[in-house]
C-alpha cells in the first residue's frame, strides 16, 4: 500500500475538491487527511490518501486540475517509526493588534518546551490578528511553565494569548 501527500494551490472556484477527491477515488486511493482552507482567494489543500496507485498514476488523474491553472504536487510519504504521531493535547490563542513576528516568538517559545504544533490557523480581521495552534506537548512537560513562557512573549509584543487543554472527544 502507498502513502501520498498532495498538495493542491490556486485561485479558488467551485468544484475543486469535487475534482481531486473524483479522481484520487477514480485511483483507489483513499483520503485519510486533509486540511482544506480559502487564503484570501487561494485554496490550498493538502491530502494524505493511501492506496495501490503509483504517484505517478495519481499525478496523471490530477492533471486537469494543473492544466486548469493549480499547483498540483504528488510524493509518496514514506512513515519514519522513530516520529510517533502527535496529538494535540493543548490549544494555544492569541489575540491583539497584528505586527511582525507574532507566529515567529509564539511558536518558537512552544518548540523550546519540545511542544509539536500540528494545526495552525491564522486571520486577520480589520487590525485584530488571530492565531489558533493546536499544539502536542511531550508527556511531562510543564503546561504552566510553557504558559508563563508565552504570557512574557505575548507581553512583549502587545497581544493576548491563553493556553487551555485540548477536551478530547471520543467517536
Amino acid at each position: 500500500m502507498t502513502s501520498l501527500a498532495i498538495t493542491v494551490v490556486g485561485h479558488d472556484r467551485p468544484g475543486i475538491i469535487a475534482a481531486a477527491a473524483e479522481a484520487l477515488a477514480g485511483c483507489g486511493m483513499n483520503l485519510e487527511d486533509s486540511s482544506m482552507t480559502l487564503l484570501r482567494g487561494h485554496f490550498a489543500m493538502t491530502l494524505v490518501c493511501a492506496g495501490d496507485a503509483p504517484a505517478e498514476t495519481v499525478r496523471d488523474a490530477l492533471a486537469p486540475l494543473a492544466l486548469a491553472g493549480l499547483d498540483v504536487a504528488v510524493r509518496e510519504v514514506v512513515p519514519d517509526p522513530e516520529v510517533p504521531a502527535a496529538t494535540a493535547t493543548h490549544l494555544v490563542t492569541v489575540y491583539g493588534a497584528d505586527r511582525l513576528g507574532i507566529v515567529a516568538r509564539l511558536v518558537g517559545v512552544v518548540a523550546e518546551a519540545g511542544a509539536n504544533v500540528t494545526d495552525l490557523t491564522t486571520r486577520l480581521s480589520g487590525d485584530l490578528y488571530v492565531l489558533l495552534a493546536e499544539v502536542a506537548l511531550p508527556a511531562g512537560a510543564d503546561a504552566d511553565a510553557l504558559r508563563a513562557r508565552l504570557d512574557a512573549v505575548a507581553g512583549d509584543l502587545g497581544v493576548e494569548v491563553t493556553l487551555r487543554p485540548v477536551e478530547n472527544d471520543e467517536l
